[in-house]
């Protein structure tokens, strides 16, 4: 993770809250020592051992005998003992705070340079967050952009690349490497801001994936001018889904167990055909697909981009091609293994 060592912050504050204890039992003795040895009452008893320990220069506020001021001379000895120890401590987990930001920040810059074939997530709300956690489950790479600063610990704590700026500002995009990267996702909460990112950003990368979210159905439309691939509105989807799930309960129930319930152990998947596959050329049939590795060919998206659902055992498989496929997690592995060649 990008930061400070939380083990050694932890070590730190732990011995800086011992000194403070210490501190208070000093106090505590000295006060309970002035009223044994001098038969003061206990604010200025208090009061002495305050000065003393500070060393304000106030003066003895009464007369002391000789164990009094020797007692002082022990007191003060001590106390600056332990102030100096505690100052010096804050003082050296501050300037560690300022290095160790520094040294992170620095250590992100090089990574957001390297980066590349990533995703931009412009946006790290509730949706934002969704679209993070399935990306990183995939080993996709990804650089979030926020503007909140509540976000970055967040991300920091996700080993999360991101940058705490506006992500509808130009430079912002760019120094997020659109240029490099392989589609964006924006999802802030403005319309109107998703319109000005997806614009700015096809203007920056015509061949970058572009998602954005929309709330409001006019605003789709917009979207898709300014250069988007694909526009979301999640609460007419939230709609139409909790519509199905009263109107179609059993269809419901397949997708979301198919798609997003993991403990099945089923996963719906989509696969390349590269041309160096030993299944290039070959009808489904032929494949062994099914017989062999007990997987559902739904659909497949022909590279012409037409889509055949529920292809017939005679549709040829060809590079190009990408296979919507149902089945085990490991068995769609060894299935992609055999499509890449």
């Amino acid at each position: 993770m990008i930061g400070i060592d939380a083990k050694n912050t932890a070590s730190k504050a732990y011995k800086i809250i011992k000194g403070f204890v210490i501190l208070i039992l000093i106090v505590t003795a000295g006060s309970v020592g002035y009223m044994t040895i001098e038969d003061w009452e206990f604010f200025p008893s208090l009061y002495m051992t305050v000065i003393t320990i500070t060393t304000v220069g106030f003066g003895e506020i009464g007369n002391l005998s000789i164990a009094g001021r020797i007692f002082t001379i022990v007191l003060i000895f001590l106390g600056m003992g332990i102030i100096l120890y505690i100052v010096g401590l804050v003082t050296q987990v501050m300037v560690e705070l300022q290095i160790s930001a520094i040294i992170g920040r620095k250590k992100l810059d090089k990574q957001i340079k390297k980066i590349k074939e990533h995703f931009i997530v412009c946006g790290f709300g509730r949706i934002g967050k969704v679209i993070c956690k399935e990306l990183k489950e995939k080993n996709i790479p990804m650089l979030v952009i926020d503007n909140t600063p509540e976000a970055k610990e967040l991300l920091d704590a996700e080993s999360i690349p991101f940058i705490i700026d506006d992500a509808t500002s130009e430079d912002v995009l760019l120094e997020a490497g659109i240029e490099r990267a392989r589609g964006l996702i924006s999802v802030v909460a403005s319309d109107a801001d998703n319109l000005f990112i997806t614009l700015t950003a096809r203007g920056l990368n015509h061949s970058a994936f572009i998602i954005a979210r929309a709330d409001e159905e006019k605003s789709e439309k917009k979207l898709m001018r300014a250069g988007a691939d694909k526009v979301f509105l999640p609460y007419i989807i939230g709609g139409h889904k909790m519509a199905q799930s009263i109107t179609k309960p059993a269809v419901t129930d397949f997708l979301e167990f198919t798609v997003h319930n993991r403990d099945m152990g089923l996963e719906m998947e989509e696969l390349n055909v590269s041309k160096d596959s030993r299944l290039n050329g070959l009808k489904l049939k032929e494949s062994g697909i099914r017989q062999e590795m007990d997987i559902i060919i739904v659909a497949i998206r022909k590279k012409s981009g037409r889509m055949e659902f529920n292809p017939s055992s005679e549709t040829p498989i060809e590079a190009g091609d990408t296979l919507i496929a149902l089945g085990k997690y490991n068995d769609l592995i060894k299935l992609g293994k055999i499509l890449e060649g």
